[in-house]
């Protein structure tokens, strides 16, 4: 089960990232847990549950000077006793009309296995340039 977890969270990531690249609301929202927790990179504000979270984005894809942040998981850790995962990695944040990196980290997200779809759970970014 390990190795399924693991490419099917890294595929469960690629396509949060794609609906962030194309500000696509109804494609990120199946990839969140209901009460999925969120904690920001430069201030640490908590976005607490799924619909704070799609609001935030639907916000975020209306600004003028959108970034596109993207996630790109290094290390993936299943449990071998609860269906959860720790996904650990780095993020940016571009520029969304020439693609300049504007901002980055790192951050770490917890998954959870719920009827066969791995969701989020929580996301806590640190801001490091």
């Amino acid at each position: 089960m390990t190795a399924s977890a693991d490419l099917a969270i890294r595929m469960a990531r690629a396509a949060f990232n794609r609906a962030l690249a194309e500000a696509n609301l109804k494609a990120i929202e199946p990839l969140l847990a209901r009460d999925v927790m969120l904690v920001t990179g430069s201030d640490s504000a908590v976005l607490a549950g799924k619909r704070a979270q799609l609001a935030a984005w639907k916000r975020e894809f209306a600004a003028s000077d959108r970034l596109v942040y993207t996630r790109t998981p290094d290390r993936i850790t299943v449990s071998p006793v609860e269906p959860i995962a720790l996904e650990e990695g780095r993020w940016t944040g571009a520029a969304a009309a020439d693609g300049r990196i504007l901002t980055s980290g790192s951050y770490c997200a917890k998954w959870r296995d719920v009827a066969g779809s791995w969701l989020i759970e929580a996301e806590i970014f640190v801001t490091l340039a």
